[in-house]
């Protein structure tokens, strides 16, 4: 289905599309897709310190409870919202969330920001913990092999995630539309979610320079490495026109294994077989580690990848997986259900991290993406978007910022206005199927950030810390106590809290039966999941 048009979203390919998906039966389909999030915070003490506590047993088991987990860290709560049809509603589940959490905390915070606090020594921030079961200790053991990958620090950054599906109708009527398609419905699916991923790609770098904002961190969190950062105050480090500096090369991009490791997302096939491949070819750095020291597994294998997930990327296709099934399978029998946008920062000045007029643009604008021309992305023009991308994450306020498009320089801000008039007719779509004004008011709020940088996340957290005199860890302080004293004058109804509570009760329970079924040892559970192999034999 991907073609040779032009990336350039003044061609409008995609009206075309939009107005035939909205005017024919199934309309109503194309604002019924479902969206959820998946928010990370960390505990930190009333000082700001890392909590060292364990993960609160009220809370539930943190390998089996649903709604909330941790991450990397025992100290790393994530927060999971069930997926909502209305992104409104995946907020109200996202704040009830946290006003769980805070009842059950003690006088312990959530860190409201993306990038961590004054973490401890290396050896002393505590990995996340999921019992006796094989299930359980693969966990662990994956998070060690991190630590010795990539080091304890780099994983305490925290993040949201935005998970984005279409209605399934609207895959089916689009399908429709073309008669010549010989494609079976959950090929078409897949291949138009690759095909939104790659307009992602092309302009993911908008996200980054309207909802960034990480351009400080602690300057514990670079030491003994190499950096370009500037000094803002005496712990803390910055770049002064930085959007994301947890987007930036900080992290998983600057890993040499990872650095090499380019997925083609041309389409699922190569997709899997690039993945399937990192996950069992060995790396000579991590082989030379072994997967055990004395006697006690420190990583799960010694390949580019001990798992898919561990594949760093802004956005992944996506499909719910069944019990101990792994991602790669489930994508290769069932295709892709949904996508997951992961470059998003945590807004600090937002109680629950994201705001809902970030939602209501995030829906139009993937909509964009799925709908406009999406020509397939060679290494050549992998290397250009990824350019932007990271251009954007450490200087996107800079004054005359010039990007790159299909070879040709464009003046991000003059990018940046054709994409907001690309979107605007799919808002104005939305928002007539739901009968309100919500998309087109978003866009209306955010585009005045494009001409006035003053008005981003980024700029506001750093004015917020000149104004203040403040250095990164006391403003991160400062508007986490401020939402969690929010949080803590808001206790959920009885009801709702009592329902939360039996879910983390029952959560325990059923940590305890996967416990019980284990019949094989963790030796031979670990070299059973190894085992993958795709349905594709080349790229």
């Amino acid at each position: 289905m991907a073609n040779k048009n032009s990336a350039d979203p003044k061609a409008g390919a995609f009206q075309r599309r939009l107005a035939a998906l909205a005017s024919g039966p199934r309309a109503d389909a194309l604002r019924q897709g479902l969206r959820g999030i998946e928010k990370e915070s960390l505990r930190v003490t009333p000082l700001g310190r890392l909590a060292m506590t364990p993960h609160p047993r009220s809370f539930g088991s943190a390998l089996t409870h649903p709604r909330i987990t941790t991450d990397y860290s025992e100290a790393l709560v994530e927060l999971i919202t069930p997926a909502e049809p209305d992104a409104a509603i995946t907020l109200d589940r996202l704040d009830a969330l946290h006003r769980f959490a805070y009842s059950h905390m003690g006088d312990e915070l959530l860190w409201n920001d993306s990038m961590p606090n004054t973490l401890p020594p290396e050896d002393e921030i505590p990995l996340g913990v999921y019992g006796t079961s094989n299930i359980g200790r693969l966990k662990h053991v994956y998070r060690r092999g991190l630590a010795l990958r990539y080091g304890r620090t780099m994983q305490c950054i925290a993040g949201i995630h935005y998970n984005y599906s279409l209605n399934e109708e609207v895959w089916r009527a689009w399908q429709a539309l073309d008669p010549t398609s010989m494609l079976s419905a959950q090929d078409f699916q897949s291949e138009r979610y690759f095909a939104l991923i790659r307009n992602f790609r092309r302009t993911s770098w908008l996200l980054m320079y309207l909802f960034g904002a990480s351009p400080a961190l602690n300057r514990r969190f670079v030491e003994g490495k190499a950096h370009t950062l500037e000094t803002f105050a005496a712990d803390t480090f910055y770049l002064p026109h930085a959007t994301s500096l947890r987007m930036s090369d900080l992290g998983y991009t600057n890993n040499p294994a990872q650095a090499d490791l380019l997925p083609s997302y041309d389409n699922l096939d190569t997709y899997l077989y690039v993945l399937a491949k990192a996950v069992s070819q060995p790396y000579a750095p991590y082989k030379a580690i072994g997967t055990q020291r004395d006697g006690e597994w420190v990583q799960i294998n010694t390949n580019v990848l001990q798992i898919e997930n561990e594949f760093y990327s802004t956005i992944r296709p996506k499909r719910i997986t069944h019990s101990g099934e792994r991602p790669l399978h489930a994508l290769s029998e069932r295709g892709v259900q949904y996508i997951e946008v992961r470059c998003l920062d945590i807004d600090p000045f937002e109680a629950t991290g994201i705001s809902l007029e970030t939602a209501r643009f995030l829906d139009a604008y993937l909509l964009y993406c799925a709908l406009e021309d999406s020509p397939l992305l060679p290494s050549e023009a992998s290397i250009e978007v990824n350019g932007n991308f990271s251009t954007v994450a450490k200087k996107g306020r800079m004054p005359g910022l010039v990007l790159h498009r299909e070879g040709a320089s464009v003046p991000m801000q003059q990018w940046a206005r054709e994409l907001f008039d690309a979107i605007e007719p799919v808002a104005r779509t939305l928002d007539v199927l739901g009968g309100r004004d919500d998309h087109t008011r978003a866009l209306a709020s955010l585009r005045p950030r494009i001409a006035d940088a003053s008005l981003t996340p980024s700029a506001r957290v750093l004015q917020t810390m000149r104004d203040k005199q403040q250095s990164f860890d006391d403003f991160a302080l400062e508007w986490s106590a401020r939402h969690a004293e929010s949080f803590r004058a808001r206790p959920l109804p009885v009801d709702e809290a009592r329902k939360l509570e039996e879910l983390a009760a029952q959560s325990l329970v059923e940590q305890l039966e996967v416990e019980s079924r284990d019949t094989e040892s963790f030796d031979e559970f670990v070299a059973a999941h190894q085992v993958y192999k795709p349905n594709v034999t080349s790229v």
